[in-house]
């Protein structure tokens, strides 16, 4: 029975890229939907990368595209994986990243959500999305984007259990130039009603004066069954999603960077007394909250 993998930070680290494939007793090859990296329970902070690389089970053969465009923002968050494992290094924090492209199924998308698998993204056509049915469409969620989201509830399970709540921050990256405009932000933060863990962080951020930040850009925090809402508002978890151009975290030097600028930061607010305690101030989504 195929048993998806749970991978430890140092076999993480030491192991790129990690082989997930492998043939199952249904007839195609499989991989693990989800990688998660042991990490100190009490750090405070769990961490969550929902676009974490573009592969793609052998079986979907590319989805039928040139695989350059899965190298390009549609097929993942470009430096959004080399950070969060950067990040789960200096803090000691564990952590649960997809490995799937979010052109087979995105997974910050709630399963009833429309673009939860694209047709077209950014003008790119995706052929092996053209005439996805429900069966499909069923089998998809079953096999990769449920198990993602299994895994962070398994985790935050465990992290509850017996110790104060963790912080959970996600860690996603922007285009540097969207439909030719520029965007002149370094780095934003995304949120929804909760701004326990988002007003240290900006303050953080802004601190550092060579940084153009901004909350809410270039998207709005709240979206209703995305992962920050699923895992984090309807539990009452303090949270932040980070928005990091990529163009400055697509190296290792530029990686490191954000990791030293933001570890302390994020070390400081799993301190707080007031990220540590269950609150619900639920959401914008919710028209009766």
């Amino acid at each position: 029975m195929w048993v998806p993998a749970r991978v430890s930070i140092d076999l993480v680290i030491k192991s790129q890229p990690i082989r997930l494939m492998q043939q199952t007793a249904s007839g195609y090859t499989d991989f693990s939907p989800f990688e998660t990296m042991s990490g100190k329970p009490d750090s405070g902070i769990l961490l969550l990368c929902d676009h974490a690389r573009n592969e793609m089970p052998a079986d979907y053969k590319d989805l039928g595209m040139p695989r350059a465009q899965l190298e390009r923002h549609i097929g993942y968050d470009i430096g959004a994986r080399a950070l969060t494992i950067a990040l789960a290094r200096r803090l000691g924090a564990p952590a649960v990243l997809s490995t799937y492209s979010r052109l087979l199924i995105d997974p910050n998308r709630g399963e009833d959500d429309p673009t939860l698998i694209m047709r077209l993204s950014d003008g790119a056509v995706v052929p092996g999305n053209a005439r996805i049915d429900k069966t499909e469409r069923a089998l998809r969620i079953d096999r990769f984007h449920r198990p993602y989201h299994d895994e962070i509830d398994r985790v935050l399970d465990q992290l509850l259990a017996d110790r104060p709540p963790p912080v959970i921050v996600s860690i996603h990256s922007f285009t540097p130039v969207w439909r030719g405009v520029p965007r002149p932000w370094h780095a934003t933060v995304l949120w929804d009603r909760d701004p326990r863990a988002v007003d240290p962080m900006m303050e953080g951020l802004r601190a550092q004066r060579d940084l153009v930040v901004d909350d809410n850009e270039p998207y709005d925090g709240a979206l209703k069954n995305d992962t920050m809402y699923r895992h984090a508002t309807l539990r009452g978890l303090a949270q932040l999603l980070l928005e990091i151009r990529q163009d400055l975290i697509a190296g290792p030097d530029g990686v490191e960077e954000w990791a030293d600028r933001l570890s302390p930061i994020l070390a400081s607010i799993a301190k707080r007394p007031e990220c540590r305690k269950l609150e619900k101030f639920g959401s914008r989504c919710d028209a009766d909250t």
